[in-house]
């Protein structure tokens, strides 16, 4: 016997997998960027404060 579907709860899954997926690609989009600007200007580096 074949299961019922479940349109909502699949439509839902596909939506929440997709919104994961562009979270991360932004979120490597901006370390990239990040990245970039850290190399561009050196002088822009955050000052460690934890250093003795």
């Amino acid at each position: 016997m074949a299961r019922k579907p479940n349109y909502n709860f699949e439509r839902a899954e596909r939506d929440r997998l997709k919104a994961a997926k562009v979270a991360e690609k932004a979120r490597a989009k901006a370390e990239a960027r990040e990245r970039a600007r850290l190399e561009a200007d050196p002088s822009a580096r955050p000052a460690d404060d934890d250093q003795d």
